[in-house]
């Protein structure tokens, strides 16, 4: 006979009145708890029927009825009327000192299920991080990443949004170069992370979606939120497979993970509900990547690195562009341009990868950017090109003799034909390149030249921080302020709109990291991204968020996230009461401007609301102090800086 285990489920009995019932816990139990002819009763929680919970129900005519589906019980004893079989079982309840106890047997030791094996082996693989919302049809799976957050294996983010749980784990892998996971309910919770693991595909960066689903005995008969979520998630997802009974369980999870290691994609795995409290069979154990998983230091083929190298001798005047592929590879780059001395410039996506400090950096090129790079790369008589795509963003000119080096051979002349691409791992080849490149007196060293034209675009940037229409401050005085104030090595996350097109243009970066929704360019990134950068990096760097109000409002419960988990994220919020990058466009493609006003909160407000920090600033000479405030608080806080609209 199993032991009984007494829990105290009422401090007194006296909180449940006469002929009331009510639900408590008792371990693991859910119990109905009523109060009929002067006794405290309790029975089972769950009518045996459609699952209803007897404690949300009522007492009428002396039987307990069912919410759901109206049938009695006794509130006692948990018999139905008319001698049926149906009932619900009761458990013994003691009164000590007016406080109610529920004996319940002693629960049996858990067995390991399935998601056990699987979640162990997506730690085993590095996947330690999950976003996510815990619901109805992910309930096994849940309990599997509670049992490893509690042993420190796993740090698991509740979000609000599962939009935000995708764009956050998006956000992380961009920053490490390792998947995180996001984790959702069946049909629209996982239809939510479409958007999120879109910007992570088109932008190659690694990510696991672990989504619930219906019984699989239910599939087919249309029932609450099915969906097929295999075909559902077939055009963005690399890997993508339901995990069923017999499935090879360890290999199933380690694969996922290799896909999107290997191939810089998506993965996805569905577990129905029955799945994910299934015991595994014995002697199941979970994998590791031990032995599984070859190193990237990919050489170049022979014929294309010859061709470059003899390029680059030839070149009086080459010029580097940096892509983000490239941002992991920086050092060796860095060390390249020095031996070149020539101008290192990067895309907007690559921000940040050299300082502009650095007497080789030249700043963003394409829209974004500084009339620094546009000069250097137009006075290049060749393009070494690492780790970016050519995307119309960026504009980098074709007529130039170009080398072009990526580890995605498809990136490789993409659009149109280089001269030499170089497929091969980044940091190999221009290794390679710098050991094998010797002809070095035809080189102009550009440092003079570069320093010149900083001095200029300083100037004329000081010339534009005197703009001042009176309405609003200049995004230009925003980022001038936010260059002399961010730490060094903060991390950045851009939103899409014309603050970023600003932040691009006027913020000078130094050991800063900036990471944006680059191909997919979606409004509504910067925040969760850097909830993301949060979970890789913790207080050890600063994590600054740039937003419009636009963009913020998408994901605008996410703040309360931050505040639960105390994030010190600190976000600039440019409030211009309009998508003003959408009104710019509908001017320039000669149309009215139309349907691009808002309506915001108060933004200041709403922080300060939500536990965090808030301050609003409507002129210039009160944001130095203000974005001081914000950026040395200890936690989350938002600096809501109204804007004009037309000084971007």
């Amino acid at each position: 006979m199993k032991k009984k285990i007494w829990h105290k489920v009422l401090d007194n009995k006296n909180e449940l009145l006469e002929n009331r019932v009510m639900t408590v816990t008792a371990g693991h139990e859910d119990i109905c708890l009523a109060n009929f002819e002067g006794k405290i009763c309790a029975l089972s929680n769950t009518c045996p029927h459609q699952g209803g919970p007897l404690g949300e129900g009522s007492i009428e005519n002396g039987w307990l009825r069912c919410p759901w589906h109206g049938w009695d019980y006794h509130p006692c004893t948990g018999k139905p009327p008319g001698g049926f079989d149906d009932g619900v079982p009761a458990y013994e309840v003691r009164i000590e000192k007016d406080a109610v106890f529920v004996g319940v047997e002693e629960e049996a030791p858990h067995e390991t299920t399935i998601t056990d094996v699987m979640v162990e082996t997506m730690i085993n693989w590095g996947v330690n991080r999950v976003f996510g919302m815990v619901g109805h049809s992910n309930l096994g799976l849940g309990d599997a990443l509670r049992r490893q957050e509690e042993r420190g294996n796993l740090k698991y983010i509740g979000i609000r949004h599962e939009g935000a749980a995708s764009f956050a784990a998006s956000g992380y892998g961009k920053l490490t170069g390792k998947p995180a996971a996001c984790f959702t309910i069946a049909g629209p919770g996982a239809t939510n992370l479409y958007t999120g693991l879109w910007d992570a595909k088109v932008d190659s960066s690694p990510i696991l979606a672990l989504t619930g689903q219906v019984a699989t005995q239910v599939v087919g008969t249309g029932i609450f939120q099915e969906l097929d979520l295999v075909s559902a998630f077939s055009a963005v997802a690399a890997f993508n497979h339901r995990v069923q009974n017999n499935s090879q369980h360890a290999e199933l999870m380690s694969l996922a993970i290799k896909h999107a290691i290997l191939r810089r994609d998506v993965s996805h795995l569905t577990f129905p509900d029955e799945i994910q409290t299934t015991k595994v069979a014995q002697g199941t154990k979970a994998q590791t990547p031990e032995g599984r998983i070859t190193p990237l230091t990919i050489a170049p083929p022979k014929e294309s690195f010859e061709k470059a190298l003899q390029l680059l001798d030839k070149s009086e005047k080459p010029a580097i562009i940096v892509g983000y592929g490239a941002r992991f590879c920086m050092d060796k780059i860095i060390a390249f341009a020095e031996k070149l001395n020539c101008p290192v410039m990067s895309t907007f996506k690559g921000k940040g990868q050299i300082s502009d400090k650095h007497p080789l950096g030249c700043g963003v090129l394409g829209r974004s950017g500084t009339p620094i790079a546009s000069y250097f790369m137009n006075e290049a008589d060749m393009l070494l090109v690492v780790g970016a795509s050519f995307s119309k963003h960026t504009g980098i000119a074709p007529k130039i003799p170009t080398i072009q080096i990526d580890f995605d051979p498809l990136a490789l002349s993409k659009f149109h034909e280089v001269d030499a691409a170089v497929w091969g791992e980044i940091s190999v080849a221009i290794e390679m390149l710098h050991e094998q490149c010797t002809n070095l007196k035809n080189k102009t060293n550009r440092k003079g030249e570069i320093a010149k034209r900083w001095g200029i675009w300083r100037d004329e940037k000081k010339k534009r921080l005197l703009e001042d229409r009176g309405k609003g401050i200049s995004a230009i005085a925003i980022f001038d302020e936010l260059t002399r104030q961010a730490p060094e090595n903060a991390i950045m996350t851009v939103d899409v709109g014309n603050n970023a097109y600003s932040l691009g243009r006027y913020f000078e970066a130094v050991n800063h990291t900036f990471l944006m929704s680059g191909y997919l360019g979606s409004i509504g990134f910067a925040f969760p991204a850097a909830m993301g950068a949060w979970a890789a990096v913790g207080n050890d760097r600063p994590i600054i968020a740039v937003a419009g109000d636009g963009g913020f409002c998408q994901y605008l419960a996410e703040f309360t996230t931050a505040v639960k988990y105390n994030m010190p994220i600190k976000l600039i919020l440019l409030n211009n009461n309009e998508l003003g990058k959408i009104s710019k466009e509908q001017q320039a493609a000669h149309l009215d401007v139309w349907s691009t006003s808002l309506v915001n909160p108060d933004f200041a407000e709403y922080a300060n609301g939500c536990g965090g920090l808030g301050i609003k600033v409507e002129k210039r000479e009160h944001l130095a102090k203000a974005m001081k405030t914000i950026l040395e608080h200890d936690g989350p806080a938002i600096l809501e800086i109204m804007t004009d609209v037309k000084l971007t």
